[in-house]
């Protein structure tokens, strides 16, 4: 269903006693405000000065949608809660287009970083996956932090992928995006995959909700989603926050331990290492974790990924041999496999059989389309 349906669903409707109950449960705070959501309603007339609009949840003068309704919370659009404390969705006044505000601190590298990776020269280029920043302005109510402005963003594994092609397309805008950050002289150090998102556009051209990402904006209907092997996104890395930036020429050096993947053996709060080859390491653990992993058809990774997750630091491939590597690789892959779809590893035999034979006749139909136009 769309999202402009006006007719609920029955389970969103409850019944008049449900409704003086919710109605008790909302004023006992059932549905309050989190302690960080707080931190973006304080700032709400602020950022609406700056041209962002937050949801109508974090409006001061907020009252719950639902009271005086038959309608149950949870499918009311302000009762959804955000997830993330530094992060809040929004709306840009200007064009209406969906943002992504975020809190960061003025004493680290982050925002000069983001904004050197991201500035408007370097986005024409379109191997450069770091993620724009539209916008940079103090906190008004904190002077050690300030506010980033970037795209709305999906996490890159949100539809999951659905067959081998997708993931070849990955694989080669990541590494393409990792040669730009490292032929700026500039090591990520967390590209994990939590700071791997995707501009999900493509894939809902209705839009979708920002919290319930499988949702209409409402956050009452399934969103209809496209298959990205037609409708190609475009992948970035997030977060530079322990990113570090050297001077060309210079001996690249650092010490510490931060980052979501902790197996890199050479991380040491001691003993400084060179963090271009931990950025190889940490995406080459996302290939094999995130991919190879948990799906059969993939093994033709392997030789990329045994040299990018390689012990020694000085015997792994630096990002532009790694995409040559990977280029090799996929020359090797034949048309036909690239459509093919992607096997769970936990799936079962039956289950096999049938989404095989439900790929095999997707395959016949698109080639049979391919004849006729």
């Amino acid at each position: 269903m769309s999202a402009k349906h006006s007719d609920l669903p029955n389970y969103a409707i409850c019944s008049p006693e449900e409704a003086k109950e919710y109605a008790e449960l909302t004023r006992q705070g059932q549905w309050g405000l989190l302690s960080y959501e707080i931190f973006w309603r304080d700032r709400y007339y602020f950022l609406e000065g700056r041209g962002y609009i937050l949801r109508p949840r974090f409006r001061p003068d907020w009252i719950p949608s639902w009271l005086g309704t038959n309608r149950e919370p949870d499918f009311c659009e302000d009762s959804i809660r955000s997830v993330k404390y530094q992060v809040m969705d929004a709306i840009k006044k200007s064009d209406g287009t969906q943002v992504s505000l975020k809190t960061v601190s003025k004493h680290n590298n982050e925002i000069s970083i983001a904004r050197f990776v991201s500035s408007p020269e370097r986005l024409q280029d379109p191997t450069n996956h770091c993620v724009p920043i539209f916008d940079v302005f103090d906190d008004p109510l904190d002077s050690s932090q300030a506010f980033i402005v970037m795209p709305y963003l999906r996490p890159f594994d949100n539809p999951e992928f659905r067959t081998i092609g997708e993931v070849i397309d990955f694989v080669y805008q990541t590494l393409e995006g990792l040669c730009v950050m490292h032929h700026l002289c500039v090591a990520h150090r967390d590209c994990a995959a939590a700071n791997i998102m995707m501009d999900g556009r493509p894939l809902f051209p209705q839009g979708h909700h920002p919290v319930r990402l499988d949702y209409t904006a409402d956050g009452v209907f399934d969103a209809p989603c496209l298959s990205r092997q037609d409708h190609p996104v475009r992948y970035y890395f997030i977060d530079f926050g322990i990113s570090s930036r050297f001077k060309r020429g210079e001996i690249p050096l650092v010490i510490g331990t931060k980052g979501r993947d902790k197996e890199p053996p050479e991380m040491s709060d001691t003993h400084p290492y060179n963090p271009f080859p931990l950025d190889i390491f940490v995406l080459g653990n996302v290939y094999l974790k995130e991919f190879v992993q948990k799906y059969h058809g993939l093994e033709f990774l392997g030789t990329l990924i045994t040299a990018m997750v390689q012990p020694q630091p000085e015997r792994r491939p630096t990002a532009m041999s790694a995409l040559q590597i990977f280029q090799d690789i996929r020359s090797g892959v034949p048309d036909s496999t690239l459509r093919w779809r992607l096997r769970p590893r936990e799936e079962s035999t039956p289950a096999r059989v049938v989404y095989d034979t439900v790929a095999v006749a997707r395959e016949g139909i698109y080639r049979l389309k391919r004849l006729m136009s």
